[in-house]
């Protein structure tokens, strides 16, 4: 009943995050703070299956599970409890603005709203930054189907109500682990999603055919569900994660090599660690200002 079978994985995913919350609810002792048989190495291993709930989301709103309706509801629900935020929201937000506009201006989720700079101010300011502006979008949404399609309006407003009794019995059976286990992977999912698309967008050139993403092509893919290839992601919407590297390495050699990056974690310490010391290792520039300046150019020349 699945759409394709490399889905397997997510649920396998999922029900690995599921059972981390589980497994830590039920055998951490968090008395007044007093963290006794609190697990580090498993609350890190949380932590970052909560990053790939944020893509095995951003999936399911391209391409749903399952070719059985309820069966998606309920993977709808199923994520939205883990994902912190009612999942419809890409919609409104990503599918029909981000991919349409794609860093344009009129975009939610444009990297220079506030500067043309990138370092790690922009960076980490950029989720709080963007995640407010998107709310327009699902205010509008929501009301564009309160008077278009009912079912599909009570369909996100369940969302939003499994949300409150999910995150509502955790916080009233024991509020500290509900904190530390429920909503703070939440939010760290929320957090890490928007990171990345400021990272695969940031001084890439929201004109270009080729060049308007930044794309990270190393083995953490694997554990990310390919969201690295990140330009035929945004050529061809519809294509299904497991078949994205394929289609990237059939069009990598039109793509900027240095919008090529091997290693997310080796691009993260070169332009946020070392860039603001030393220029040469970092080698970043805005290629959107780079065009800017050229049409600027070639019209006072005209």
């Amino acid at each position: 009943m699945l759409r394709y079978k490399a889905d397997v994985k997510t649920l396998v995913f999922m029900f690995v995050t599921t059972s981390l919350l589980v497994i830590q609810w039920n055998f951490s002792t968090l008395d007044k703070w007093n963290f006794s048989a609190f697990n580090i190495i498993m609350f890190i291993w949380a932590m970052f299956m909560a990053v790939t709930v944020a893509t095995m989301t951003h999936n399911h709103n391209h391409l749903p599970l399952w070719k059985n309706k309820y069966l998606n509801i309920l993977t709808d629900w199923w994520l939205t409890c883990f994902y912190g935020f009612p999942i419809f929201a890409w919609i409104p937000t990503h599918n029909k603005n981000h991919h349409r506009l794609n860093n344009r201006l009129g975009d939610y989720t444009i990297t220079y709203r506030v500067s043309e700079k990138n370092n790690f101010l922009t960076l980490i300011s950029y989720p709080t930054i963007s995640g407010f502006y998107q709310q327009k979008a699902i205010k509008d949404h929501l009301s564009e189907l309160r008077k278009t399609n009912k079912e599909k309006f009570y369909l996100c407003l369940a969302q939003y109500a499994v949300l409150i009794i999910f995150v509502g019995i955790f916080l009233y059976i024991d509020w500290r682990k509900a904190l530390l286990f429920v909503i703070i992977p939440q939010q760290f999912s929320l957090f890490s999603v928007l990171i990345f698309n400021y990272l695969q967008h940031v001084h890439a050139d929201e004109e270009s055919e080729t060049n308007h993403s930044r794309n990270f092509v190393g083995g953490l893919n694997f554990f990310l569900f390919n969201n690295g290839f990140h330009t035929v992601h945004h050529d061809r919407a519809g294509l299904h994660w497991s078949e994205a590297p394929e289609a990237h390495y059939k069009i990598a050699h039109t793509i900027d090599p240095e919008l090529n990056q091997r290693s997310f974690w080796w691009y993260i310490i070169k332009t946020y660690v070392f860039g603001p010391f030393t220029p040469k290792v970092r080698r970043e520039r805005s290629r959107r200002l780079d065009r800017i300046a050229k049409q600027k150019a070639h019209s006072v020349s005209a």
